[in-house]
């Protein structure tokens, strides 16, 4: 699903390479702590190395191995946020709250 640089995703690619903020903020309300660290402490290394290999393509016409690896990042940014900030997957403090955008970015 991914690049062959980052073969070593794999593992996480059919997990969090989905293409809504819906899906993705959905998964990460659905993974256990030690999920979301596994998959944080396996990507986020590699951050700077993934933004870099996607800045090589236009935005509006990525290869499918390329969408999947933005859609990574994107959930990378899901799960930073339950690792760096709340220790848990849900917001802290939110109740049952959750958000949805009605209209997603491109891609």
């Amino acid at each position: 699903m991914l690049p062959g640089a980052f073969a070593g995703l794999e593992p996480f690619a059919a997990r969090w390479c989905h293409a809504t903020e819906r899906d993705r903020y959905t998964a990460r309300l659905a993974s256990t702590m030690p999920e979301l660290v596994a998959f944080y402490d396996a990507a986020f290394p590699r951050f700077r190395e993934m933004v870099d290999h996607l800045d090589a393509f236009p935005l509006d016409d990525l290869p499918g191995t390329e969408r999947n690896l933005l859609h990574l990042v994107y959930s990378l940014v899901q799960a930073a946020l339950a690792v760096d900030m709340w220790g848990q997957p849900e917001v802290i403090d939110a109740g049952t709250a959750m958000y949805f955008r009605t209209v997603e970015p491109a891609p």
